[in-house]
């Protein structure tokens, strides 16, 4: 871990398809890792990015940056916005979030 980093907390969650919030962290998040176990495609947020958007990985190994349905941090957790590669309705995803 970085110098600053405080807490780490992990989680998982079955996508919707739609934006879902994780309010279970405790506090807003600094970086966030979100790993569609399913879909094998991987995407990290940043405190450096805007709002809803993040750094994504996909199967074939493409990477994006993509600028809306990624990730929003929350005072409590995050949102997972409703991106069709991570956020797919029955698919377990895995999170990181780092305080």
């Amino acid at each position: 871990m970085g110098a600053g980093v405080k807490r780490v907390l992990t989680g998982a969650a079955y996508g919707t398809g739609a934006a879902k919030s994780i309010r279970t962290v405790g506090f807003r998040p600094q970086k966030v890792e979100v790993f569609n176990q399913s879909g094998l495609c991987h995407a990290v947020w940043t405190e450096s990015m805007a709002d809803a958007s993040a750094m994504k990985t996909v199967t074939a190994g493409t990477i994006t940056f993509i600028t809306s349905n990624g990730v929003t941090p929350l005072s409590d957790g995050f949102t997972l916005g409703a991106d069709t590669d991570l956020n797919v309705a029955d698919e377990l995803f895995h999170w990181v979030a780092y305080e």
